[in-house]
């Protein structure tokens, strides 16, 4: 008898071979395809390894960059800040104007910019410094790490924080509210004995302190009433404080330096203003220099806002 010839892909061993290839090439293709559909993570999902969940990464801050810090204080307030430099040669108080930039590794981190002026009697001195706050934190929101750095600068010049506001009284006069929400009167003492006099005799209340709050040292000359000690300032920022301290700069000279710092969102600044007096000036005023300074300090947190 003639044996049939062998032909490939005709057994029913090779068809079934087929079908099975192709089933295995169509599950491992549509794994492929849901890996790739569900994907990495979003960049703004932070994902946590002990639960398995995935929540909102921490916003960032409102600012990427910083501006030109020593084109950033008009020329006219410059003159106000250093009376000195009107009587220089005309080169010399060009150069002044310009201020002299600070020296930092990332500009878009951090900038700086310091003017001067002298006189035989007084010398000015204008330095800003500009921080932009960066979280590498995802839990940590840039705003949120900023005003850690700014608590921290706060503490370290000895102004204390503002004390949190206590709760609002509940309740009626004479009376507190209770577990149920209804007023309560308090027990009515009884008369009062010789023996119990101490007993029932009222326990004496603490007084306020009524002492400024005040972290640097009062200026000379300046009682606490003017309000020109070192404090928290409100309107300028979201959170701000003024340091004022009056020192020896030598033996025959007065410093007083008067700085300002304030954080909007992720960015700090530091306003620096100091004037130096010798030989019988007198020292110099804590009332002029804070209200340069806070100037300044004023037209920058506006030039944030633009």
């Amino acid at each position: 008898m003639q044996r049939k010839r062998y032909a490939p892909g005709r057994t029913g061993s090779t068809a079934r071979t087929a079908v099975v290839l192709a089933l295995g090439l169509g599950l491992g293709l549509g794994a492929g395809l849901a890996g790739c559909s569900s994907g990495a993570p979003a960049d703004d999902v932070k994902v946590d390894a002990k639960a398995g969940v995935a929540s909102a990464a921490a916003p960032p801050g409102r600012y990427r960059t910083l501006f030109e810090p020593c084109g950033s204080v008009p020329q006219a307030v410059l003159k106000e800040m250093l009376p000195g430099a009107a009587a220089l040669p005309d080169p010399e108080r060009e150069r002044t104007y310009r201020g002299t930039a600070a020296v930092t590794y990332d500009t878009d981190r951090r900038v700086g910019c310091s003017w001067r002026a002298d006189t035989p009697e007084t010398s000015h001195r204008l330095s800003l410094d500009i921080e932009r706050v960066v979280s590498y934190d995802t839990a940590v929101s840039d705003d949120d790490r900023a005003q850690e750095v700014y608590v921290r600068k706060q503490l370290a010049a000895g102004i204390p924080l503002p004390p949190t506001a206590p709760p609002e009284p509940t309740g009626t006069p004479g009376g507190t509210t209770g577990p149920t929400g209804t007023a309560t009167t308090p027990p009515a003492h009884k008369p009062t004995t010789a023996g119990d006099t101490a007993a029932t005799a009222p326990t004496p209340t603490a007084t306020a302190s009524t002492a400024p709050v005040s972290g640097g040292p009062t200026p000379s000359g300046a009682p606490a009433s003017t309000g020109l000690e070192s404090r928290v300032l409100e309107g300028l920022g979201q959170v701000a404080y003024l340091d004022d301290v009056l020192g020896n700069a030598g033996a025959n000279s007065r410093q007083r330096s008067v700085s300002v710092v304030f954080r909007t969102s992720n960015v700090i600044v530091t306003v620096s203003y100091r004037q130096e007096t010798t030989g019988l000036s007198e020292a110099p005023d804590s009332t002029e220099l804070q209200e340069r300074a806070r100037k300044v300090a004023r037209l920058l947190a506006d030039r944030l806002e633009e």
